[in-house]
């Protein structure tokens, strides 16, 4: 499915046409460069930051063949699954909060176990391929997280991970549609 970019705030269109020009997966420092060019609030983002009461939330804001990008929005304590990029890379740009991104690794026994938590305020952080982590809000109750992700090609299906287990799941992530920047 393609989305046109008809309404986006002057401050993101720059990056709206490069992603709309995309025509296979840039690199990923190219995408981590481009995202860091422009800084948006969460006003200006409009109707794409939208939260749900029980799980983060993502935005779709456009999609076509090559790339995808989305609004996600957390309240305190949410967060992603523990997850791979399946051949995709992914640039992450806060908006405003403090994302912990806690990365993990392969043991030898098979499972996995985390290896480090930053956190990280305004700014860009970048993974690809096989890289596993986890994104979170830790911040406290009153605090929400925003922030835009970037993935090439669009992430439609990762591998999800537990430490309680040596298997990973195939999860395809839900996003919620917009048209014309709503929600439906």
């Amino acid at each position: 499915m393609q989305m046109t970019l008809e309404k986006h705030h002057p401050k993101i269109a720059p990056f709206m046409e490069y992603l709309e020009g995309l025509t296979a997966r840039p690199p990923l420092e190219e995408v981590v460069q481009k995202m860091e060019s422009f800084d948006i609030s969460t006003e200006e983002l409009g109707d794409y930051v939208q939260f749900h009461s029980n799980h983060y939330r993502r935005n779709l804001m456009f999609e076509n063949e090559h790339v995808q990008l989305l609004c996600l929005c957390w309240k305190s304590g949410q967060r992603s699954p523990i997850h791979d990029h399946a051949q995709s890379i992914c640039g992450v740009k806060v908006i405003t909060g403090i994302a912990s991104e806690t990365i993990y690794e392969m043991t030898p026994s098979g499972y996995i176990k985390p290896i480090s938590t930053e956190d990280f305020g305004k700014g860009v952080i970048g993974s690809e391929d096989s890289d596993t982590h986890q994104v979170s809000n830790l911040q406290e109750q009153s605090q929400d997280l925003v922030t835009l992700h970037c993935y090439s090609p669009p992430l439609k299906k990762m591998k999800t991970f537990s430490i309680d287990s040596k298997f990973a799941q195939v999860y395809e992530p839900v996003n919620e549609w917009h048209m014309d920047g709503s929600g439906i």
